[in-house]
């Protein structure tokens, strides 16, 4: 076992079962020896990072979703959706099957549901069901909340866990309904089109995942009916721009010798910061508590918003450009431009 950053070293996991879901998606069971269970522990919405062998670059990293809840027992289980162009999820499809050992990093990610005992909205395209599958098991076992899901696909046979959806809507007792949209009958949705559906669960926590288009699409039905876009939380589906499993794919940035303002839990220290040191690192060595995951630049757990001065990211796999404009930066791939930098966690 090699490590891709401090606590983020990888484990070798067993895979138990391999589900086929649908002709195009299957779902990866794996093993936790007792003596991981700690470093696998996770939350509803978040993702693993898996090593796929590759023979023309070794090796590449790519997240997958864990549609297993935490609260209920499930074992830890994420679904991969075969795409035309995606090596992959090709290479899992043909070669993964039970017995097979594969590379994860611990759980990350940020799309959690701040409450499950709040009504939540959760829209989803294709395998964008993934992480909201985690989500609304984990309320309906563990919260009081409502959950309303429009799931949206191409045709039935390209729907994800359409049993299991019906299976618990029926066990719910009115606390799900699931509301499917299908290209083939509605056409492809548009913000027009979904600002009803998502009316009148205006007052609802908003979460959305699926391809970037369908997430701009809820973005402009959410702003049709008053709601903010950065009050509706995204999980985006992307490539990794480098392969946190090999640390030499990681590139390096001098930076400046600066002097950092932070304001955190309620308080302000001013820190010297050397160059070339990321600000997770510096605040970390001063014993703040920042909040952080991942420290990869892939699940955004360490965001903060950047006050005054110039930063530079070595990564940046999940900032979007709205983010990037309000002035959030990554904390764990931030090193200073300018000698004087201000951020904040509040």
């Amino acid at each position: 076992m090699t490590a891709a950053g401090g606590e983020r070293a990888f484990r070798r996991l067993r895979v138990a079962a391999v589900i086929a879901e649908t002709d195009e998606a299957c779902s990866l069971v794996f093993d936790v020896p007792p003596d991981l269970a700690s470093v696998f522990a996770y939350q509803p919405g978040q993702f693993l990072t898996l090593r796929i062998p590759s023979d023309r670059d070794g090796s590449v990293a790519r997240c997958y979703s864990l549609c297993s809840s935490p609260l209920t027992g499930d074992p830890l289980t994420v679904t991969v959706k075969q795409t035309p162009e995606g090596y992959a999820s090709r290479w899992i499809a043909a070669n993964v099957r039970p017995g097979t050992e594969l590379d994860v990093l611990p759980p990350a990610g940020m799309f959690v549901p701040p409450s499950l005992d709040d009504d939540i909205l959760l829209l989803a395209a294709g395998s964008g069901i993934t992480p909201a599958m985690s989500i609304l098991k984990s309320v309906l076992a563990a919260g009081t909340g409502r959950v309303v899901l429009v799931y949206a696909n191409r045709d039935e046979p390209s729907v994800i866990f359409g049993s299991v959806l019906r299976d618990l809507a029926a066990a719910a007792g009115g606390r799900l309904l699931v509301v499917h949209w299908l290209d083939v009958l509605q056409g492809v949705p548009s913000g027009p089109l979904l600002a009803p559906l998502i009316r009148p669960y205006a007052g609802y926590q908003i979460l959305a995942s699926g391809p970037d288009q369908f997430l701009s699409v809820v973005r402009e039905a959410a702003r049709a009916i008053g709601i903010a876009p950065r009050a509706v939380r995204v999980e985006r589906f992307l490539s990794l721009q480098h392969n946190p499993f090999d640390a030499a794919a990681t590139p390096e940035l001098a930076g400046v010798a600066a002097t950092l303002r932070v304001t955190l839990d309620g308080e302000v220290r001013t820190l010297d910061w050397p160059a070339g040191v990321r600000m997770l690192d510096l605040l970390i060595d001063a014993d703040l508590d920042p909040p952080y995951s991942c420290r990869e630049g892939i699940c955004g757990a360490c965001a903060c918003e950047l006050t005054g001065g110039k930063v530079e990211m070595v990564s940046n796999e999940v900032l979007d450009d709205a983010d990037l404009a309000d002035g959030y930066v990554l904390a764990c791939q931030s090193v200073a431009l300018t000698p004087e930098v201000s951020v904040t966690y509040e």
